[in-house]
């Protein structure tokens, strides 16, 4: 699980995990909050082990944490890659600091630990599963005229280099087809309520779905047949919808009230109305 210690999808999909039966191996820049997530897999009756890295630095771990999971939890089956980097900002005032880092975090480092996810289950003659989690942000532009929203009016770097991701996780999909690997990249319909949108006060509340849709999404594209479920670029709403899946707690034992199947598309339709946000002074943190 790449990128856990923010209280969003990363770690609700671990904890999540942990309480369906799978061992569990968590990353961040700090172990701080990745050791209350830790906490939160154990209190679920799950087992898991965390590893401080920083994915934005070459050098800061990531080219062995699929080995170093390996070696504490024994063969890997799953990959969800969460962690992400990008400032709204106006596209002349980015830095080379920025453009390093927004490019590290969304484009090479996903794509590195996939290939020595591959490479391990392909070893093994084993099935496995890849989700990166995207954003809307990376759709194409639509317009003139152009809504003054952060995606529009200063997402060149965030929705750029997360673009790219978009269309790398494809590509695995159809580099690993027939071979029992699936590859699928999940996104939140509008904005996921973590702790830190929410925080922001500059996403209405309408536009949040909570992170509980966003994990079973995650959990239902992950145990998907690969022969069918791969090659998926999908919100985790619309996905949860057409499979009818219920939704769950992060502990999957109790139903999340107001966001089953049946209560989604209302807000499917909502969400086809444009809502006016604000970017000014947002510049780093969880994205939309």
């Amino acid at each position: 699980m790449a990128g856990a210690s923010q209280g969003g999808t990363g770690t609700g999909t671990a904890i999540r995990l942990a309480a369906e039966g799978a061992r569990v191996a968590i990353c961040a820049r700090s172990t701080n909050k990745l050791r209350e997530t830790l906490d939160a897999i154990e209190a679920v009756g799950g087992q898991g082990v965390m590893f401080e890295c920083d994915l934005g630095d070459p050098l800061g771990g990531r080219d062995a944490l699929v080995r170093r999971t390996e070696e504490a939890l024994g063969p890997i089956d799953y990959l969800v890659y969460v962690a992400a980097y990008g400032p709204y900002k106006k596209f002349e005032e980015l830095g080379y600091e920025e453009l390093d880092r927004a490019f590290e975090v969304n484009v090479k480092a996903p794509l590195l630990i996939a290939q020595h996810l591959v490479t391990s289950l392909r070893a093994r003659l084993a099935a496995g599963a890849l989700v990166t989690i995207g954003t809307k942000a990376a759709r194409p532009l639509v317009g003139p005229p152009y809504p003054a929203t952060p995606p529009f009016m200063a997402g060149a770097l965030y929705g750029g280099t997360k673009a790219a991701l978009h269309r790398i996780t494809q590509s695995i999909a159809a580099e690993t087809y027939g071979q029992g690997i699936s590859a699928n990249v999940l996104s939140p319909l509008a904005a996921i309520g973590t702790p830190a949108l929410r925080s922001g006060g500059w996403i209405p509340e309408e536009m949040f779905e909570p992170v509980e849709t966003m994990v079973e999404a995650v959990l239902a594209l992950l145990t998907g047949d690969p022969a069918v479920l791969t090659g998926r670029d999908v919100s985790s709403i619309e996905l949860l919808v057409e499979l009818q899946r219920p939704v769950y707690d992060f502990s999957g034992t109790t139903l999340v009230d107001g966001w089953q199947p049946a209560d989604l598309p209302a807000f499917i339709e909502a969400r086809k109305v444009p809502v006016p946000l604000s970017y000014e002074g947002q510049s780093r943190g969880s994205r939309p």
